[in-house]
C-alpha cells in the first residue's frame, strides 16, 4: 500500500470519526429536552427575593496597593488570605478587619492563593511558575518578612490556580499555563501526578482554574481557555473522566456544586453554566440580559451553602447573585452601597456560608453578609 493510499484512508477515517461525534452530539442534545429553569417554572418555583437590606457590605479590607487577584477563606477560623499585584500576601481577620500577616513575595506577579485545611499554611503562585508555601507560625526574618517554607517546582508555565485537597493537609492541586494540572505532596515538594500534557484527553491550552469536590476529594474539575472544563480522578491521571462543552469563550473559573454532582463555570462569553458531572449534560445557562450585546467576562463563581444561590463576579465590576433554580438575578452587588468601582476579580464564600468576600482591581476586599431577618440560604 502506497503512502498516498494510507493518507487517503487516514483522511477518510478522520472524517468518519468527526461524523460520528456530530451524530452523537445531536442525539445527546435531543435527550436534553428541558433545562433547570423550565423545570422550575413547570413546578411553580419562584425566584428568591432580597430586600435592599438583606445583603450588605459590612467590612472593607484596605491595605493592598495593587490590583487584588485572588482570595481564600480558612475553613475553621474567620481568616481570609489575599494576594495582589503589589507583591503582597495578606492574611486578614474577617471579624476585625485587622491584618495578622503581610508577606512580601519574591514575585510580584502572583495570581492565586489558598489556605491549607488546618489554616496553618498558605500557598501562592504566579508568573514565576512556582507554587510557594508559607508557614504562618514561622519566625519572621530580620527584615520583618516571613521566609518561604517550601517551593513546588515543575510547571513550565505560570501558576493560575492552587487549591489544597480538603481532607489532606499536605496535598494540593495546581493549574498552569502549560496546559496541565498537578497533584503535589507539599511535605516532600514532589509532584505526585500530572493531568493533561501528553494525554489526548488533556486541555489544549492554558488551564485557568481548578475546584476539588468536597464529598469526594479524589475528584476535581479544571477550566481552560480551550473553552472546555474537564473532570479528573486523582487516582487515574492518564485520562479525563469527562469533558464539558458549551462555552464560546475562555473558561476563567470553575466551582463544584455543594453536593459534588454538578459544577459551575464562568467564561469570557459572559455566561455562567451548570453541568451534570455524571452525564456531562449542560443543565442551565445564566446570561446577563442587560449586557446581551456586549457580554462582560465572568471572572469568578461560588455557590451558597445550599446551592440555591450562585455568586458571579464580572469584569465590569458587577457581582450578580443568581437563583440557580429559576436562572433569574436576585441582586447585583455592583449596584449596592459600597460596591467595587472596578473589575471584581475574585470572590469566595465562608465555610459556613454566612459571608461572601469579593476582591477587586480597585485594591480593596469587601465582606458581604446577610442582614435584617434574612437567614443563611
Amino acid at each position: 500500500m502506497s503512502v498516498d493510499d494510507l493518507r487517503e484512508r487516514h483522511i477518510a477515517a478522520k472524517a468518519q470519526v468527526h461524523n460520528l461525534k456530530e451524530r452523537l452530539r445531536e442525539r445527546r442534545a435531543r435527550l436534553v429536552d428541558i433545562d433547570v429553569a423550565a423545570y422550575a417554572r413547570n413546578n411553580g418555583r419562584t425566584t428568591i427575593k432580597f430586600a435592599p437590606g438583606d445583603f450588605i457590605c459590612c467590612r472593607i479590607l484596605q491595605g493592598h496597593t495593587g490590583k487584588v487577584y485572588s482570595l481564600d477563606w480558612s475553613r475553621e477560623k474567620n481568616l481570609i488570605v489575599s494576594v495582589s499585584q503589589d507583591g503582597r500576601l495578606i492574611v486578614w481577620n474577617a471579624l476585625t478587619s485587622q491584618k495578622s500577616h503581610a508577606i512580601k513575595l519574591p514575585c510580584s506577579w502572583v495570581m492565586t492563593c489558598a489556605f491549607s485545611p488546618g489554616g496553618q499554611t498558605v500557598a501562592c503562585g504566579g508568573l514565576d511558575s512556582i507554587c510557594s508555601i508559607y508557614a504562618l507560625n514561622s519566625q519572621q526574618e530580620r527584615d520583618g518578612n516571613f521566609p518561604v517554607s517550601r517551593t513546588l517546582i515543575g510547571h513550565k508555565g505560570y501558576i493560575s490556580c492552587c487549591q489544597y485537597v480538603p481532607d489532606r493537609e499536605a496535598s494540593l492541586i495546581t493549574s498552569s499555563g502549560d496546559g496541565t494540572c498537578a497533584l503535589w505532596d507539599s511535605e516532600t515538594c514532589q509532584r505526585v501526578a500530572v493531568f493533561g500534557g501528553d494525554s489526548p484527553s488533556g486541555h489544549s491550552a492554558d488551564v485557568m482554574s481548578v475546584s476539588i469536590s468536597t464529598p469526594n476529594s479524589h475528584i476535581f474539575v479544571s477550566g481552560s481557555i480551550d473553552m472546555t472544563a474537564r473532570l479528573w480522578d486523582t487516582r487515574i491521571a492518564s485520562k479525563a473522566a469527562r469533558i464539558f462543552h458549551g462555552h464560546n469563550g475562555d473558561i476563567n473559573t470553575v466551582k463544584f456544586f455543594p453536593d459534588g454532582l454538578r459544577i459551575g463555570t464562568g467564561s469570557d462569553d459572559g455566561t455562567c453554566r451548570i453541568f451534570d458531572t455524571r452525564t456531562g449534560h449542560q443543565l442551565q445557562v445564566y446570561r446577563d440580559p442587560q449586557n446581551a450585546n456586549e457580554a462582560a467576562s465572568v471572572t469568578s463563581v461560588a455557590f451558597s451553602y445550599s446551592g440555591r444561590l450562585l455568586f458571579a463576579a464580572y469584569s465590569t465590576g458587577d457581582c450578580y447573585i443568581w437563583d440557580t433554580e429559576t436562572a433569574q438575578t436576585v441582586l447585583n452587588l455592583g449596584h449596592q452601597h459600597n460596591a467595587h468601582t472596578k473589575r471584581v476579580s475574585c470572590l469566595g464564600l465562608a465555610s459556613d456560608g454566612s459571608a461572601l468576600c469579593t476582591g477587586s482591581w480597585d485594591q480593596n476586599l469587601k465582606i458581604w453578609a446577610f442582614g435584617g431577618q434574612r437567614k443563611i440560604v
